[in-house]
């Protein structure tokens, strides 16, 4: 039976919704028959957004004991799409088989979204969850790049982060208490909040345990992927059989950003920084210069 592959980046996130919603139903409908059959994930790569998730993805489906979810690297299931059946996201995976290549998913959603750890657990029990960290005032602007890029963002990125705290007052609240609660804001315009690592990974340790979690600095892999991604299949316990193409994905051009507005942002993560180095055990990448 020739082996199925999933593929490797979402081609559904710049349509309308309820389009890429009926394209989706329709490539999934066929696999949802022999859902029963289908393996779960192994790992998920849970964020954070614009962290390098697609490259490490990428370069992890490259590998023959691997094989990507289908037909995108995100099913998006523990989030956005969390009102749907188990066997709707079984349908993303391949047959299950003794001995066969493990499979897994990246939606960097998971890691921000208030229930999605809570709701991997219980569907997962088991899975291997990996969390990639980038300087949190570049993340905030990359995040807004693309954004404004996709036409999800009017504002400038000053104003932007002076609008957050209105634009998700309450949102996190009701995700919360809500599970069939879909928030675009908090999705979409969450540009410092995200930035907050150390509070996302005390929840995730609270419900799975340092053991299951696999925490990359992305710039050091960004500067040495080859180092991160062996570190990864030795996580993953999956031979290291050479490496694929090191090419990053998803980078955006922007204009630099103005010293001032760095420094402010600066300022702002520092005390959540110096708490991410005490568990973590070592400075981040980019506070290593201070």
């Amino acid at each position: 039976m020739p082996r199925e592959r999933g593929a490797a980046n979402d081609n559904y996130s710049n349509l309308p919704r309820p389009v890429a919603a009926l394209g989706l139903e329709a490539m999934l409908l066929p696999r949802r028959l022999t859902a029963g059959r289908r393996r779960l994930p192994d790992f998920l790569i849970i964020g954070g957004q614009r962290c390098g998730t697609t490259s490490l993805y990428r370069y992890l489906v490259a590998h023959p004991g691997v094989v990507g979810a289908y037909p995108s690297k995100g099913a998006h299931y523990f989030d956005k799409h969390a009102s749907r059946s188990l066997g709707w996201y079984r349908a993303h995976f391949p047959l299950a088989r003794d001995g066969g290549p493990i499979t897994g998913e990246g939606s960097p959603y998971y890691m921000f979204h208030p229930l999605a750890a809570e709701r991997i657990n219980r569907d997962l029990p088991g899975v291997r969850v990996i969390a990639l960290l980038r300087d949190p005032v570049e993340r905030a602007y990359s995040a807004h790049s693309n954004q404004f890029g996709m036409g999800h963002e009017k504002e400038p990125f000053e104003r932007a982060l002076e609008l957050e705290d209105a634009r998700l007052a309450g949102e996190q609240e009701r995700l919360a208490s809500d599970p069939t609660y879909y928030s675009r804001r908090h999705w979409l315009f969450s540009y410092r909040t995200r930035g907050h690592y150390i509070e996302q990974l005390e929840r995730m340790e609270r419900v799975f345990g340092r053991e299951r979690m696999h925490v990359i600095d992305s710039g050091d892999f960004f500067a040495d992927p080859q180092t991160t991604y062996h570190q990864t299949l030795d996580f993953l316990g999956i031979p290291r059989l050479g490496n694929p193409t090191f090419t990053p994905k998803n980078g955006r051009t922007r204009s630099p950003m103005p010293e001032s507005l760095r420094a402010s942002l600066e300022e702002h993560y520092r005390p959540y920084d110096e708490r991410l180095a005490v568990w973590l055990g070592r400075e981040p990448s980019w506070r290593r210069g201070d």
